[in-house]
């Protein structure tokens, strides 16, 4: 993990919302985090949550301020569900452009959402092959990895 963020290689729109340099409608801030609704807004009540500290995207961001995020993030789900009484809510999060992030500093979006709404999925969830899975967390935790502690005892 990064001991700080890396600086912009161009021009943030998010640090320019941050320093107050461009409008944004800010719904909530504090220390460590801005939440502002988004201007290319899919849905109603479309929010962005940023940190304040510039950090292109997951594997940059230092974990205080990746918790900080999530914890606003957190907040303006509730505050989003009083007013807008959605029956869902989408979290998105996005990284480098493979990824499909647009703006380059780390954001979540928080997207309200109804049953029929015109969102769909980006993909369709179908279960993976127990071998292929066991053979991912080898190679994620290497081959002697010992089982992980369960929360609560296995039946």
């Amino acid at each position: 993990m990064p001991s700080e963020t890396t600086p912009p290689a161009r021009p943030c729109e998010f640090c320019d919302i941050v320093s107050g340099r461009l409008h944004a409608e800010i719904l909530y801030e504090d220390d460590a985090t801005v939440a502002f609704l988004d201007n290319t807004a899919v849905m109603e009540g479309h929010t962005l949550v940023i940190p304040r500290r510039h950090a292109t995207d997951v594997w940059d961001i230092p974990e205080d301020d990746a918790a900080a995020v999530m914890r606003t993030a957190h907040r303006m789900a509730g505050v989003l569900r009083e007013v807008f009484a959605p029956e869902g809510m989408t979290l998105f999060q996005a990284n480098r452009s493979a990824g499909w992030q647009d703006v380059f500093h780390l954001h979540v979006h928080l997207v309200p959402r109804r049953e029929a709404d015109h969102l769909h999925r980006p993909w369709q969830a179908t279960r993976a092959d127990d071998a292929v899975l066991a053979a991912t967390r080898r190679r994620i935790l290497g081959p002697g990895a010992a089982a992980p502690r369960s929360p609560r005892p296995l039946p």
